[in-house]
Formats: C-alpha cells, structure tokens, sequence
C-alpha cells in the first residue's frame, strides 16, 4: 500500500511543483517522499523510477501529441538519427525516471542513515 501511495504522490507533487519551480524540482520531491515514507530503499528507486516514468512520459506525449508530433520528428533525427518520436518520447521518460529513482533511493538511504 505503501508502495501505490508513494507513487501516487511523487507523480502528482512532481506535476504540481513543475508547473510553479523550474523543471529540475521534481528530483525534489522524489528525494523528500521517501523521507516521509518509509521504504526499503530498493523499492524507494522502483517508486520515483514508475512514478516519473510515468509522469514525464505522459506529459511529452500529451505536448507532443498537441502539435502532432511535428517537433518530435524534427528533434528525433537530430538526437537519435531516426524518425521516430516515440522512441524521444521515451527517452525523455526514461532521463527523468532515472533522476527521480536516484533522488528516491539517495532520500531513502539518508532516512535510514538518520534512523
């Protein structure tokens, strides 16, 4: 249970902070949640990793998907030589979960090195 609710509310503090601080502030909050949280920190890393995953791939399809693609053709051939938006799309999620897992697990570590 611990687990669903901490993904939840990495995903949703990390869509509310971005739209007020820069775009940096979600690894934030991925470090704050497992401080308040506790957990393991293997399943800290899972949980920032699905949470931003998520989020940050939902929101560039959606931004994506506004234009109808035309920018993630143009910077898909420039970043991964291939036309193939999706795979930028994912890509970009993927940069985010990783930094959001690492921000989870390092807030995860440092409760247990406190406690």
């Amino acid at each position: 249970m611990k687990f669903i609710v901490s993904v939840i509310l990495t995903a949703l503090l990390s869509f509310a902070a971005g739209l007020y601080l820069p775009w940096w502030s979600f690894a934030i909050i991925a470090f704050l949640i497992p401080l308040m949280i506790s957990q393991k920190p293997y399943m800290a890393f899972l949980t920032g990793f699905i949470a931003l995953f998520l989020l940050w791939g939902g929101l560039s399809w959606w931004i994506s998907a506004a234009n109808e693609h035309l920018l993630a053709h143009k910077i898909s051939l420039l970043v991964i030589k291939s036309d193939n938006p999706l795979m930028l799309i994912g890509l970009t999620a993927a940069i985010g979960a990783v930094i959001g897992a690492m921000a989870a697990l390092s807030g995860a570590l440092l409760r247990r090195l406190i406690l």
